[in-house]
């Protein structure tokens, strides 16, 4: 691990060649570096309606069980 504050001048130069490469609009794929901007998420979009249902009934439940205790 790497814990030094200043760089090189190499290094210097290096940051800044990378950090100054204008973005590629013209292929927006993600890059083979990041293989993790690829992966979608599959489940997420079935899973959340079933949590808001189920949230829900169960407010509707504590609110009809809330009047009735009294």
């Amino acid at each position: 691990m790497d814990t030094r504050d200043s760089k090189t001048p190499e290094e210097e130069l290096q940051h800044l060649k990378e950090v100054s490469q204008p973005e590629d609009f013209d292929h927006p794929e993600p890059d083979v570096e990041q293989p993790e901007a690829k992966s979608s998420s599959n489940g997420l979009h079935r899973v959340l309606p079933i949590v808001i249902v189920v949230i829900g009934i169960l407010a509707a439940a504590m609110l009809l069980l809330s009047g009735n205790a009294e």
